[in-house]
């Protein structure tokens, strides 16, 4: 509309006087609103404060961790595009370039378990297609309270069939993850879904509302009721009655038209009619139309009565806040609408013009011509205040921390027991419960299904591959966030490594409670502090990420939770390794030293109920040398297997290596080991010490793999010999031992969690 007839705007007729007590139901403290009223010169109408609520949000405005987030390092030469688009770039040679990316749908989650997981999915993958990528792989990252609660079996069972719904629905094959279970998540599930997309470099668009007067389009699906304010709302603490008051909060996914857009934007993006692109995730149009605006240094103008709508009746601020899923606001240049509209309408779907990009600065919304929210763009995007909190460690997580846990070290003898209560419990045993729900192998580019240390997929047309992992251990970041972050890094890296990739870059999905809280802030710093650091000596930048705090349930946070979404590069796909032993006669190799570490461990939760101790400490350069090592190993061809030691420690490493995939038809084979550490058994057997890793390699080229471990001064000795087929598991250190047929670990291995999910009761609420 001409710029002489835009007015301030006037209260709608309808809508609710904005009071001291709407203010706070929306989120901003009075010194924030305050500082609303000063960037507006003026009062403000109900639209527009549920826009700055949205983009003042933590979820949008990362209010309390931006000044924290400024500390990692998020370039280097191959980072194509870092944190501030919908996902990352790295190039991975030969012309290509991979866009990766990790967000959370927890509070969505814990209230409707199946959409909100579905839903996060289908985020993740608009993040990535919108760069111009074509999504190739998918993984998630779980947690979730003890299975012995029906909810929470409830909770899992939703999640694991919205994440392998939506995904197979949209034909992307899910490659791995990871999925814990302990009392620290019983009331706030977390679902953290990654995606990594490929496309040619040149393709790289970013969500920028460029070129004055060019064209906003609405296209996808129609805008509905749900998932209003739903960035608000994964801005609070959730409570025992949230369920049924949240639920409109809760977006609703559909794959099929998913998998339409995705198709219809990737050949938007191909057509050359558009300059920018953005998923409506959080905040709907309103973050994706002024964070646009906002990086083009421009603004923008729309009205709401020309956005395509499934429910008659919806208010600005409705439209403005939906959260409704499949939908993308584009910029189309001037005069090529009418391109847009063939696309969309070739894949059956919509594209409605619904306004222009200006050279004001402003995000102005009508409602059918008439003003009805006028606010500066960059005060959206860039004006959210930020903090920077007092930081103290709880004083119960100090007393934790330095319990005595001697007692807990002293068994000897037959371990064989103990060892199945650790191989059986749901955090260790074999998850083919939940990936085989998932479609793996679909666009058959897999090479590494789930199961192992990282998924690979390879690149066609080229030698490459690329790895991902996700990482975290939320005990040991509990007891020690510093200590835990750097283990959640080094794993990472360790299990790329395993599979023959050298890591490259990592995205982040931190975790957390309310960062009012000294404690949890505490948490966080220390979180932060200790990934910037890992990130350097890994050379690994970050290149995007998110935050999600306020992970509680009637004030009890879940244990700080940074999952690392690590990617990798198989620069030969000869070079992919996988966790199993192949051969019998094989020499095992164990590479890294072993401790007397117990602290944070599955086996004193599983025997002892506790979380308590002293993390294992993590030495960043002997984790980087250990990388190496392996890697020059695998490009040698001097190994047959290599597999990361972390969860239930060296005899479950043992075991999974033996295991294999334990697909019906598979042949486990058998292993013997003999430990020789002057340390109590129970630590050496079921200590989570950092820095290890099991191999095996042929006999014949034993001295070259403990050759090339001294050349990178990394620990190393030969422990023992692969087995035949369906032979025993045995492992003996000084004065225990533990000794098994290999049918008896196979079977427990397997129905540690399938025996739980299977049973009639599983699916109780």
């Amino acid at each position: 509309m001409p710029q002489d007839l835009v007015t301030s705007p006037l209260p709608r007729p309808t809508d609710p006087p904005v009071t001291p007590e709407l203010v706070a139901d929306h989120g901003l403290s009075p010194e924030e609103y305050e500082r609303v009223l000063h960037v507006m010169g003026r009062e403000l109408t109900f639209t527009e404060l549920g826009v700055f609520s949205a983009m003042w949000s933590e979820h949008c405005g990362y209010k309390n961790s931006r000044r924290l987030l400024r500390l990692l390092p998020t370039e280097a030469p191959w980072v194509i595009q870092g944190p501030g688009e919908n996902a990352g770039v790295i190039d991975i040679g030969d012309g290509y370039a991979l866009a990766f990316k990790i967000e959370s749908h927890n509070h969505p989650s814990a209230v409707e378990p199946y959409q909100g997981a579905a839903t996060g999915v289908g985020g993740i993958l608009r993040d990535i297609f919108t760069m111009g990528a074509r999504p190739i792989a998918v993984l998630d990252s779980l947690r979730f309270g003890d299975l012995d609660s029906p909810r929470v079996r409830y909770l899992f069972s939703g999640v694991v069939a919205g994440v392998g719904d939506y995904g197979n629905c949209v034909g992307i094959p899910n490659i791995g993850g990871e999925v814990a279970f302990d009392r620290g998540y019983e009331g706030n599930p977390l679902v953290n879904a990654l995606c990594i997309g490929l496309m040619k470099t040149e393709d790289l668009i970013t969500a920028s509302a460029s070129g004055v007067g060019n064209t906003l389009m609405a296209v996808g699906a129609r805008t509905g009721r749900d998932g209003i304010h739903g960035a608000t709302f994964a801005s609070e603490e959730l409570s025992r009655d949230s369920d049924e008051a949240s639920r409109p909060q809760v977006q609703v996914g559909d794959p099929f038209t998913e998998k339409l857009l995705l198709e219809a934007s990737l050949e938007l993006i191909a057509s050359g009619a558009i300059t920018g692109i953005q998923d409506m995730g959080a905040a709907g149009i309103t973050s994706s139309a002024s964070e646009m605006a906002g990086r083009a240094g421009n603004g923008v103008e729309l009205d709401v009565a020309l956005v395509p709508v499934r429910e008659p009746g919806m208010t600005p601020y409705e439209i403005l806040l939906s959260e409704s899923q499949e939908r993308m606001l584009v910029v189309a240049e001037k005069g090529q609408e009418d391109e847009v509209r063939r696309i969309l309408e070739k894949w059956e779907l919509e594209a409605a013009v619904i306004g222009r990009v200006t050279d004001d600065g402003r995000f102005r919304v009508l409602e059918g011509g008439v003003v009805v929210a006028d606010i500066p763009a960059l005060p959206l995007t860039q004006g959210c205040p930020t903090y920077e909190r007092e930081g103290v460690e709880s004083e119960e997580v100090k007393a934790l921390r330095s319990a005595d846990l001697s007692a807990h070290a002293t068994p000897s003898g037959d371990l064989t027991e103990l060892f199945l209560r650790v191989l059986g419990s749901p955090n260790v045993a074999n998850k083919r419960w939940i990936y085989h729900q998932y479609d793996t192998t679909v666009r058959t580019g897999t090479a590494v299904r789930p199961g192992g240390d990282a998924g690979v997929v390879r690149i066609r047309g080229t030698r490459r591959g690329v790895a991902a992992t996700t990482d975290c251990n939320g005990r040991f970041t509990y007891l020690d966030p510093r200590r835990g972050t750097l283990a959640a890094m080094a794993e990472a890296a360790r299990n790329l490594a395993c599979a023959g990739a050298l890591p490259t870059a990592i995205t982040n999905c931190l975790n957390f409670g309310n960062p009012l809280k000294p404690h949890i802030y505490y948490q966080f710093r220390e979180a932060v502090r200790a990934m910037a650091d890992a990130c350097q000596a890994f050379e690994t930048p970050v290149t995007g990420g998110n935050v999600s705090f306020y992970n509680e349930t009637d004030g009890k946070a879940v244990y700080p939770t940074p999952v690392i979404g690590m990617v990798g590069v198989v620069e030969d796909v000869d070079h992919i390794t996988r966790a199993a032993f192949r051969n019998p006669g094989d020499a095992v190799v164990l590479l890294g030293r072993n401790s007397a570490e117990l602290g944070g461990s599955e086996y004193l939760y599983v025997t002892a109920g506790l979380v308590a101790g002293e993390p294992p400490e993590v030495d960043l350069m002997a984790e980087r040398r250990l990388q190496q090592a392996v890697l020059a190993m695998i490009q040698a061809g001097a190994l047959h297997s290599a597999h990361d030691c972390s969860d239930g420690g060296l005899a479950v490493t043992l075991a999974e290596s033996a295991l294999g995939s334990a697909d019906p038809g598979d042949a486990s084979l058998g292993v013997e080991v003999t430990l020789d550490d002057d340390l109590p058994p129970v630590a050496v057997l079921f200590g989570e010490a950092q820095g290890r890793v099991v191999v095996s390699c042929a006999p014949e080229r034993l001295d070259e793999v403990l050759r090339l471990a001294a050349d990178h001064d990394v620990p190393a000795r030969s422990i023992g010999a692969v087995g035949a087929p369906g032979g025993a598991l045995r492992i003996r250190v000084r004065g225990a031992a533990v000794e098994l047929p290999g049918e008896r670990v196979r079977d427990t291995w397997l129905q540690g969690l399938s025996g739980i999910m299977d049973a009639p009761h599983a699916a109780g609420a």
